[in-house]
């Protein structure tokens, strides 16, 4: 029987994975081919797997990483990135978040995305912008100014929270492609796939929103909910620093 170091990690085999899967992923309003539909469900098989020891991660401790006040003036990030690999076709990265901290409503232009928590627990709430008005919905109630173009007619999609127990979460260019991720309970860390990654200048920026009214029923079982968003700048409170990832290399050259 081969011993570990001898056996692929199975970091490598979802950093492979990815690399199938988001070969020729469908865009916005393109409808999911066969192959893109299997290798998906592989990935995220894979990723359900996943545990924060194959990464060599040690959880945090939530007195390690308590809120401080204004922690950009002191300098600690309330968010940290851990590299692990970067194509054309998909960014591969861990993400940790202190007690208390979130990451803003933000959205993912045109991309595809596979969470899956690694310790501790998250809450993922999920939107996706709407068309204009198609009939049913109710007139946009009175708004706050904001510059043109700025606000979004959108839908909360789900609002739930995730342990390492739970399967990934998934996102598409046509589906949860916005979302708001909140620490719950402690310190926590999640694994991250981003297909292709972020790129400004291929189109791919990232945006940040706030939720400006309450929101309305928008489905017959009242899970889906209608909401108007406004874009806005990078909250203060908000930023991410960087840290070394100490999991087992991946290597992407293939024969």
């Amino acid at each position: 029987m081969p011993s570990d170091s001898t056996m692929t990690s199975i970091v490598q085999r979802i950093a492979r994975q990815a690399l199938v899967t988001f070969r020729n992923p469908p865009g916005l309003g393109e409808e999911s081919g066969k192959s893109f539909v299997e290798n998906h469900g592989k990935l995220k098989t894979l990723m359900t797997e996943v545990r924060a020891a194959d990464l060599k991660l040690v959880p945090r401790r939530a007195e390690d990483s308590a809120p401080r006040p204004n922690p950009y003036h002191h300098g600690v990030p309330p968010v940290t990135y851990m590299h692990i690999c970067e194509t054309d076709q998909f960014s591969m990265g861990v993400f940790l978040l202190k007690t208390g901290a979130s990451i803003p409503l933000h959205d993912h232009p045109g991309m595809h995305g596979v969470l899956k928590v690694l310790y501790g627990k998250v809450r993922i709430s999920c939107f996706d912008r709407l068309e204009r008005h198609g009939g049913g919905t109710q007139a946009a109630p009175p708004l706050p100014p904001a510059p043109m173009g700025a606000l979004r007619r959108s839908v909360l999609r789900s609002s739930a929270e995730y342990t390492e127990e739970s399967g990934p979460c998934v996102l598409s260019p046509d589906r949860d492609n916005l979302h708001q991720i909140d620490a719950v309970d402690g310190p926590t860390a999640f694994m991250d796939i981003l297909a292709p990654p972020y790129d400004p200048d291929d189109g791919r920026d990232c945006h940040y929103y706030q939720v400006l009214t309450e929101s309305e029923p928008n489905s017959a079982d009242g899970k889906e909910k209608e909401v108007w968003l406004m874009e806005i700048s990078q909250p203060p409170h908000f930023w991410c620093g960087g840290e070394p990832y100490p999991g087992p290399e991946v290597c992407l050259a293939f024969p």
